[in-house]
């Protein structure tokens, strides 16, 4: 027992040692800091460049737009001179000139470029409203008239939101959930055939079979494997809550959050819990059938080659899936549901449809993981025969001779 776990801490630690891991790992959260460095960047640039000054001798007129415009007025600008320069410099996007008599309040617009069509919509509802006000004062009329030409038609919406919400929910939990056990498994079956294959026909072999079981040896690269998907997951969901933290601290994301907290909480409800199990097992027997294929090369220089068997039927998994998005009460689904390799896809898309009883997840589990250390222990036992295996013959030769032993 020992030596299966040297071997289990060997292969440990010379993957989470790999740049190529550390890169694995440190990818999503670069990407997100430098998201949320761009958006601060662009935020304050926009604050800068997108922005108007408005200008007028009739200073109510002027307060009354900046009041009900503070995100997009330079309120510091009050002279056309100014403007002009800014503009000029790229540091406003322009600038409105606001003016009434008494009959008309009219607005011009000077800028580089048309007016963002909500910013022209705000100015077009306030020159409506003002010429109103002043229609009323001209018109002289009475409170009550005056009242009643204020009325304004009322749309009212009654909308299911829990229900519009789950909805969404169901389908961001679906594409995250099958691109993230697709991308798992991609990086992790390339990872295992590659370093079994960098093995293949070497002399430290034969040195390793003559002091431990090739069973012994086998379960501890597995086992090796398992622990850098599990250092992973693990970093991901401790750096996942921090950057969740983040957000809804930050000024630039928490708006978002709490405007989409329902949502936000629904998917990672469908994410965290038995589905990260399912990921976990698919990545486990994935890894266990690209460990056979890696033994089963030629040489050393196939070990690129190795993978490719593997991959297929992963990427044969993934797409079968986008049929089923919406069909989960297909017999097809259903069944796939319970077929290990395809298991880890189907039961979490019938678990976030809610499609799946308590029972049909343990069976699902149970053939899943019985699968897995069947699997484990019949490669286990012919490992040693397919590892010392080094004649260039066909890869179907190899793999009918490789099944054929017994050790």
């Amino acid at each position: 027992m020992n030596k299966l776990w040297i071997v289990t801490f060997e292969t440990f630690l010379r993957q989470v040692k790999s740049w190529s891991f550390v890169m694995l790992v440190l990818g999503p959260f670069l990407m997100f800091a430098l998201t949320i460095g761009a958006g601060y960047v662009g935020a304050s640039g926009a604050d800068n460049s997108d922005s108007i000054a408005v200008i007028s001798s009739n200073k109510q007129l002027k307060d009354s737009f900046v009041k009900a415009n503070k995100d997009d007025v330079k309120a510091n600008i009050s002279d056309k001179k100014t403007a002009i320069k800014k503009m000029n410099k790229g540091n406003l996007a322009g600038y409105l000139v606001l003016k009434t008599d008494a009959k008309k309040v009219t607005a011009k617009y000077y800028g580089t470029n048309s007016l963002d069509s909500s910013l022209k919509l705000k100015i077009n509802s306030f020159l409506l409203t003002s010429q109103q006000q002043l229609n009323f004062a001209n018109a002289k009329l009475s409170k009550t008239q005056s009242q009643s030409l204020q009325q304004q038609p009322k749309l009212t919406e009654k909308i299911q939101k829990k229900t519009g919400t789950a909805n969404l929910a169901k389908i961001i939990s679906f594409w995250i959930t099958v691109i993230m056990v697709y991308m798992i498994l991609i990086t992790y079956t390339s990872i295992t055939s590659q370093e079994i294959a960098s093995e293949k026909g070497t002399k430290i072999m034969e040195i390793i079979f003559s002091s431990t079981t090739a069973v012994k040896y086998f379960l501890g690269k597995i086992f090796g494997v398992l622990l850098v998907i599990l250092t992973q997951i693990l970093v991901y969901l401790v750096g996942g809550w921090g950057a969740y933290v983040f957000a809804e601290h930050s000024s630039l994301t928490k708006s978002f959050i709490n405007d989409y907290q329902s949502l936000i909480t629904s998917v990672l409800h469908n994410l965290l819990s038995v589905n990260l199990v399912y990921l976990l097992l698919g990545v486990v027997i994935y890894t266990i059938l690209a460990a056979f294929c890696g033994a089963l090369v030629a040489k050393v220089e196939d070990a690129s080659k190795a993978a490719q068997p593997v991959i297929m039927l992963n990427l044969v998994a993934f797409f079968i899936t986008f049929p089923f998005q919406n069909n989960v009460d297909s017999i097809f689904a259903k069944i796939l549901s319970y077929v290990p390799f395809f298991s880890s896809y189907f039961m979490p898309l019938r678990l976030i449809n809610n499609n799946a009883s308590g029972l049909e997840v343990t069976i699902s589990l149970l053939i899943l993981l019985v699968s897995i250390v069947l699997l484990a222990m019949y490669i286990g036992k012919i490992y040693q025969g397919l590892m010392l295996q080094t004649d260039d013959s066909s890869f179907w030769k190899r793999f009918k001779r490789g099944i054929s032993y017994s050790k």
